[in-house]
């Protein structure tokens, strides 16, 4: 078991798997009832919608870099133009005092982009913003804004905040993360360390794609491996490519000593989604079983009781699809149709593929036999 810490100024710390490697990351805890699934659609730029949908990219953003005929990579342009639509966030809890009174207090700082000027949109990772009381958005031009949480989900690590006061917002263009290749060279923006390194860029490539990492929020997605610099204060900030267009969310980074280079972001293609729930609804949707899912049960836990690996079923919801398809607490799930679950993250990985009504086969081991249960998926609301 390894250690996962933080990628903005947190100092707490949490566990989870990625062979050998500790992850540098933020997170809140995925907390409750296993759920998973983005709903499969993404924003397009249409000229009329439904008025209850939100379409991004509203009112100025950065200009598309023109790479045609250059051999060079426009790292000093791409600062220029996307850096205007970086900010700083920063969380405010209630601590107390020294003399038994409380205040507000910067606990934690991250990053965010401004994915929407007309509208104040902006996006960042969900732990970044996590437990905040109040929260200040910091922008290019040293205005200091109280920023409205609209909405974040645990599940996902994302979230959207949003401010009043879009005077002179610029936001950033967005790329196709679908399209992008091992190789390609990426910038990143954010600010590690607080305000004081505001909009800090750094350089790389893209080192890999479809990595997946088992921390909570991150291990939804396959995530976009780069060596570009990520430290503590980037959580929420943009990976950049080379037209100037926002690819992934900077999320994680390895930070075991004798590794360097190994940061990690949602690709932003697979984020949208879910963004897109956050603004439109307040809370993102995903699929579940009504279970409550035990973390602690381990390959190597499975192994010692000679169990097959999966994800053990602490409590069934009463009522629920997977209360009136026969499963209980102690049974173990080792397969969503077909596919098999090597832990808890796992489950939630393999769910993640399917909408809330979609019918599934689940596979469980109890009292050393499996069983092929079908359950309809329910709709889990993000807190």
């Amino acid at each position: 078991m390894n250690d996962y810490y933080d990628t903005n100024n947190y100092s707490g710390r949490r566990t989870g798997f990625f062979s050998t490697v500790a992850v540098a990351l933020i997170s809140a805890l995925l907390g409750g009832v296993i759920a998973v699934a983005l709903v499969p659609s993404i924003y397009g730029n249409k000229q009329q919608t439904p008025i209850n949908q939100v379409v991004l990219n509203g009112g100025t953003t950065t200009p598309a870099i023109d790479t045609e005929g250059t051999t060079n990579f426009p790292v000093a342009q791409i600062a220029k133009t996307t850096g205007p639509a970086v900010v700083g966030i920063a969380n405010f809890r209630t601590t107390g005092t020294l003399f038994g009174g409380s205040s507000l207090t910067e606990v934690g700082s991250g990053s965010g982009f401004i994915i929407d000027a007309e509208h104040g949109y902006i996006v960042t990772n969900n732990h970044v913003v996590d437990g905040a009381e109040k929260i200040v958005v910091s922008l290019a031009d040293a205005r200091n804004i109280n920023g409205k949480l609209v909405g974040a989900d645990s599940r996902t690590d994302l979230a959207v905040v949003q401010i009043a006061d879009t005077k002179n917002l610029i936001a950033t263009q967005l790329g196709d993360s679908s399209k992008i290749q091992v190789g390609e060279p990426v910038v990143t923006i954010g600010n590690p360390g607080g305000e004081e390194f505001a909009r800090s860029v750094t350089t790389g490539v893209i080192s890999a794609t479809n990595r997946i990492l088992d921390i909570e929020g991150e291990a939804s997605f396959n995530l976009i491996q780069t060596d570009a610099a990520i430290n503590p204060g980037n959580s929420g900030g943009p990976l950049v490519n080379y037209r100037g267009q926002v690819i992934g969310i900077n999320s994680a980074k390895n930070q075991e000593a004798g590794f360097e280079g190994m940061g990690f972001a949602i690709p932003i293609s697979d984020a949208l989604p879910t963004i897109k729930q956050l603004i439109e609804k307040g809370y993102a949707s995903h699929p579940g079983l009504n279970v409550h899912i035990d973390p602690r049960y381990t390959p190597e836990y499975a192994s010692q009781k000679g169990w097959p690996t999966g994800a053990y079923v602490a409590r069934v919801a009463a009522g629920g699809p997977a209360d009136k398809a026969g499963i209980r607490a102690g049974d173990v799930i080792t397969k969503i149709n077909g596919q098999e679950i090597k832990n808890s993250l796992g489950l939630t990985r393999e769910l993640f593929k399917y909408q809330p009504g979609d019918k599934v086969t689940v596979t469980i081991f109890r009292e050393n036999k499996t069983v092929d249960v079908s359950i309809a998926l329910v709709e889990i609301k993000s807190q």
